[in-house]
C-alpha cells in the first residue's frame, strides 16, 4: 500500500481540522482510497493548540527546513494564511520536490504564478480547493466535473461571513454594525473584519475560480470589488417589500466583449436559487454551454468543511500518477490579448429622497429616457414634505446608471441616495 507523508503547517480553524480528518480517517482511507496516510510533522508555536489536538510532541517541528529536509513527507499542507510567512514556507516545500496543498486565497491570488512555477521546476503539485468556498468542491468541478463544457458565466455567494450579517439583516431588520459586532462574538467575523466586509476575500476567490473557468488569466486586480459596509437595514427591507433578498455576489462573464469579473451586494429576486442561501452557507451557480445551469452548495467555513477540502487535495495528489497544472498561461497579468469589461450590463436598484409635488416622476423620468433606462418597478412612500422613491431598472450600462445619477444629484430634483445592482 501507498505511504505518504504529510505535514501540516499552521493547526488554526482549517489546521485542526485537516488533521482531526487524517488522523480520524486513517483507516477508512486504507480501505477506500488504498493508502496509508499519516501526519508526520507539524508546524505551531502555540503549544497550547497541539495539546487540544492531541498531537505527540515529537511531531512537532522546530523550523520549516526540517520540514523540507524530510525525506517522509511527501506532502505539504499550508494554512498559515497572509502571504509572508505562508509564501517562503510553501516555496520551500516545492523546490524540495514535496506537493503543497494551500487553503490560502490570498496566496493563491497574488502569488499562484510563482507557486505554480516552482511546481513545474521540481515536479510539485500544487493543490487548493480550499482556498475556495469552504467545503464545496468548486474547484475539482471546474478542472474535472465540467472540462468538457465553455463555462460562459459563473455567480456565487462565497463569503460566509458577508453572507451571515446580510442574512440577519433581512431576516431581522437589525442595522450592520450590530450584526458584525454579533458575527465577531460568535467567531464568523474577525475583529479586523476589512478583508470580509470589503470584498477581498471574495475578490482574491474570485480570481482563482474565473482563471480555471475561463482557461485565462484574470488577476484579482481586473475584479470590480464593491463592499456591504454602506448597506442599511432601510434598503434591505425595501427590496424585500418588493420580492428581492440582498446578496454579496462574486459574478464572472466570459463573451465576445470580453471578461466581466465583480464582486458587490446585490439584490436577486427570492425565487432565484441563490435567494435562499443563508447564514454562513456558500453557493456557485455555474452555466456551461453543454451542461446548462449547474449549482454547487454547501458549507463555506469551518473546521471540518474546509478541512475535507484539504484532505480532498491530499486523497488526489496520493492517487494520481501525474500533477495537473493550469490550462493558460500563468502569469503575473493577464495576457495582453483579454479584454475586460468594465461596461457591464445590470438592472438597478436606487433609492431617491425628492420633494412631493407634481411633475417630479416625469423629471425623473426624462433624465432616465436620455440614458436609455427604462423603469421596470416604482415604490413611491409620502413623508413630510419630501417621499422617499424606490426605482428598479431594467438592465442598462453602468456608466448610464452613473451618468443619470449624476445628473439628478447635480439638479434640483432629487437626491440619489441609494444605487444597488439587482440580478436579473
Amino acid at each position: 500500500m501507498k505511504k505518504i507523508g504529510v505535514a501540516i503547517l499552521g493547526l488554526g480553524v482549517v489546521g485542526g481540522g485537516a488533521y482531526r480528518i487524517l488522523t480520524e480517517h486513517h483507516g477508512y482511507f486504507e480501505t477506500t482510497q488504498h493508502v496509508d496516510i499519516d501526519v508526520v510533522r507539524v508546524l505551531e508555536t502555540n503549544s497550547v493548540r497541539v495539546e487540544e489536538l492531541g498531537i505527540p510532541k515529537e511531531l512537532v517541528a522546530s523550523n520549516m527546513a526540517e520540514i523540507a529536509a524530510d525525506p517522509d513527507i511527501n506532502v505539504v499542507v499550508e494554512c498559515i494564511g497572509g502571504t509572508t510567512v505562508a509564501r517562503e514556507y510553501a516555496l520551500a516545500a516545492l523546490y524540495a520536490g514535496k506537493t503543497v496543498v494551500s487553503s490560502n486565497k490570498e496566496l493563491l491570488a497574488k502569488y499562484w504564478h510563482e507557486l505554480e512555477r516552482a511546481a513545474k521546476q521540481h515536479n510539485s503539485g500544487l493543490y487548493f480547493e480550499a482556498s475556495c468556498v469552504g467545503g464545496v468542491p468548486i474547484v475539482r468541478t471546474l478542472l474535472d466535473g465540467v472540462q468538457s463544457n465553455k463555462v460562459t458565466s459563473m455567480m456565487g455567494i462565497i463569503n460566509g461571513t458577508t453572507n451571515y450579517i446580510l442574512t440577519k439583516m433581512t431576516d431581522e431588520g437589525a442595522g450592520y454594525e450590530e450584526v458584525l459586532r454579533e458575527a465577531q462574538r460568535l467567531g464568523y467575523a474577525e475583529s479586523d473584519p476589512d478583508a470580509d466586509v470589503e470584498g477581498f476575500d471574495a475578490a482574491y476567490k474570485l480570481s482563482i475560480l474565473a482563471s480555471l473557468a475561463f482557461h485565462t488569466k484574470v488577476p484579482y486586480t481586473k475584479v470590480i470589488r464593491e463592499g456591504i459596509t454602506n448597506v442599511s437595514a432601510d434598503d434591505i427591507a425595501r427590496g424585500k417589500a418588493l420580492g428581492y433578498r440582498l446578496k454579496l455576489l462574486a459574478i464572472a462573464r466570459q463573451s465576445e466583449a470580453g471578461v466581466e469579473v465583480r464582486v458587490h451586494p446585490a439584490f436577486v429576486k427570492k425565487d432565484h436559487p441563490l435567494a435562499s442561501v443563508s447564514g454562513t452557507y456558500n453557493a456557485v451557480f455555474l452555466t456551461g454551454d453543454s451542461v446548462g445551469e449547474v449549482m454547487l452548495y454547501g458549507k463555506g467555513a469551518g473546521d471540518l468543511p474546509t478541512g475535507s477540502a484539504v484532505v480532498s487535495d491530499i486523497l488526489f495528489a496520493a492517487t494520481h500518477g501525474e500533477h495537473k497544472y493550469s490550462t493558460f498561461k500563468n502569469n503575473a497579468g493577464a495576457d495582453k490579448e483579454v479584454k475586460f469589461v468594465t461596461d457591464f450590463r445590470s438592472a438597478y436598484y436606487l433609492r431617491l429622497t425628492v420633494t412631493d409635488k407634481t411633475g417630479v416622476l416625469s423629471k425623473i423620468a426624462a433624465v432616465f429616457g436620455k440614458k436609455n433606462i427604462s423603469i421596470l418597478e416604482l415604490m413611491q412612500t409620502p413623508e413630510e414634505g419630501n417621499a422617499t422613491l424606490v426605482i428598479v431598472t431594467h438592465e442598462t450600462h453602468e456608466a448610464a446608471i452613473k451618468s443619470a445619477v449624476q445628473k439628478l444629484n447635480a439638479s434640483e430634483i432629487a437626491k440619489v441616495e441609494t444605487v444597488l445592482r439587482v440580478v436579473s
